[in-house]
This record gives C-alpha cells, sequence and structure tokens, in this order.
C-alpha cells in the first residue's frame, strides 16, 4: 500500500550507530517489499512500524515534497555555516529505492538537490536495490561527495532464497557493485548482516568490485546488542535451518580476516566503526 504524503521535514539529526554523521536522510517510510522480505530488519521492532498498524512490508509513504524540504534545510545550514560539515546517511530506517521509486523518482530528485548545493561533507546512499544504477549519473556528478553502499549479505544464492527471498539476486547485485565501480563512483559492500557464506569465495567476488567493504553481524549491528534480532526470531530462523553456527559471536571472523587479506585493512571495516569510518 503506497501512501503520498507532505512530510514537515526531511533533514534529521542523528546518532548513536551513526555518531559520525549529521544527519539522516529518509524520503520513504516503510517497506514495501514484502512480509517475507528481511526478516532480520531491525525497524521491523522500532516505533514507526509498532505503531503503524499494518504489516511491515505492505506499506511504504513517499514523501513528495522531499526534494523542496532539503533545498529548504540546506540553505538552512549555509545561513549558519553548518553547509561544508554536513554527513547525510540516506536511508537509516527504510530503502530509498522502493518499488514507488521507479515512477516517483524521489531518491533521484534528491540526489539532483545534492548535486547542485555545492560542497557539503558526505552522502551515504545506502540500499539492497540494482535500481541505483538507473541515478549514476548524477551521482558521478556529486563525485567525491558521495559513496553508495549496498547491502550483500551472502555469496550463496541459496541462503538470500531461504532468509531473504524478496531481495535481488546474489549475481544481480554483484553485478550492479561492478557497474558503478566502473562508472567511477565510491563504491561499499554492506554485508550486513553477515548471513551463511563461504569466506573465501565471498571475499574474492567482493574484492575487485568495491572501494571498500564493512562486516556486520545480527549482534553488533542492530543498535540493541543482539535483542532486536532475537526479538525479531533470527536466532530461531537460522536454528531451524540448521545454521547454528552463524549465532556465534565470532562467525563473522573468517569473512573478515578475507577481506582484509585481499583488500588491505584500510579498506575494509567492521559494525559501527566501520559505516562511521566513511566519515
Amino acid at each position: 500500500m503506497l501512501e503520498e504524503i507532505q512530510a514537515k521535514s526531511i533533514l534529521n539529526a542523528t546518532g548513536g550507530f551513526l555518531a559520525s554523521y549529521t544527519h539522516s536522510l529518509n524520503a520513504y517510510q516503510g517497506c514495501a517489499f514484502g512480509k517475507n522480505s528481511c526478516p532480520y530488519c531491525y525497524v521491523r521492532a522500532m516505533p514507526v512500524q509498532r505503531y503503524s498498524g499494518k504489516v511491515w512490508g505492505e506499506w511504504v509513504k513517499a514523501k513528495l515534497n522531499a526534494p523542496e524540504l532539503l533545498r529548504q534545510d540546506l540553505e538552512k545550514t549555509r545561513r549558519k555555516g553548518q553547509f561544508g560539515k554536513l554527513k547525510i546517511f540516506m536511508s537509516t530506517a527504510t530503502d530509498p529505492y522502493q518499488g514507488a521509486e521507479v515512477r516517483l523518482q524521489l531518491t533521484r530528485k534528491v540526489l539532483e538537490v545534492f548535486a547542485s548545493a555545492g560542497e557539503f561533507g558526505l552522502l551515504v546512499v545506502q540500499t539492497r536495490s540494482p535500481l541505483i544504477e538507473r541515478d549514476a549519473d548524477v551521482l558521478a556528478r556529486l563525485g567525491k561527495r558521495a559513496w553508495v553502499s549496498l547491502t550483500i549479505e551472502t555469496n550463496r544464492e541459496e541462503i538470500r532464497r531461504q532468509i531473504t527471498p524478496a531481495s535481488p539476486s546474489i549475481e544481480r547485485r554483484l553485478a550492479t557493485l561492478e557497474k558503478l565501480t566502473d562508472a567511477g563512483l565510491n563504491v561499499q559492500a554492506a554485508i550486513s548482516p553477515v548471513l551463511p557464506c563461504d569466506a573465501e569465495e565471498f571475499a574474492d567476488l567482493i574484492a575487485p568490485r568495491v572501494s571498500r567493504a564493512v562486516v556486520d553481524t545480527l549482534i553488533h549491528g542492530d543498535g540493541a546488542n543482539g535483542g532486536r534480532s532475537t526479538e525479531l526470531g533470527m536466532p530461531e530462523l537460522l536454528r531451524r535451518l540448521g545454521y547454528e553456527h552463524w549465532l556465534e559471536e565470532t562467525a563473522h571472523l573468517p569473512l573478515l580476516e578475507m577481506l582484509i587479506r585481499k583488500m588491505g585493512v584500510e579498506r575494509v571495516g567492521f559494525s559501527q566503526e566501520g559505516f562511521n569510518l566513511l566519515c
């Protein structure tokens, strides 16, 4: 269900997990990728979903005035002398490339506002959708100010089908990483959360396709030391599928170490620190 709304604000001060960023930006609210999509998504356990009265994955709100609000907010920061220090993460509570983006193009319009704004600090665009390829031209205009961070949790297609069946295929996301890197963009693979995978094979697929990689886990990355992941039933799901080993706090280490070996320690980050290193 899509609801088109007029929002009151678009740049929101951030902190916590993304403490190095000054603001978050969400042109959409909610998710319309289906109720079986991303069972680990911590937003499912947040008030925006708890009090929505709807099934997560079956509703999304589109903030039609997001581009205009952004122009206003950027001008305010310019007047306050804060413009050059802006470090913005888009998006923190939804994917900026919802299905509605094909028609509404709110994310593209937001990127165009940034591209015309001048020399602010940083914009990170976090998504799992190959639709971002459409906007490579606008992202290229942003140059060093922009990073694309694309979620890819495993190299094993059967794991994707079991756990995140509504998500794009591994092959398709690898192709997106490669296309954006070949286009000269700053590209990060967000292995967040790491799901059952083959460490060396996965690292071999990631290393030549990105500028950097960040590894996160269900324990370290859910904002509640694993509490939200437990509430969402991820331990039970992994046990039911026979992946108990991946509940261990050290399960991510073989992949992290393999990525560091192949890419260098300066190009690989872990969890909160890893995401914030872009700043």
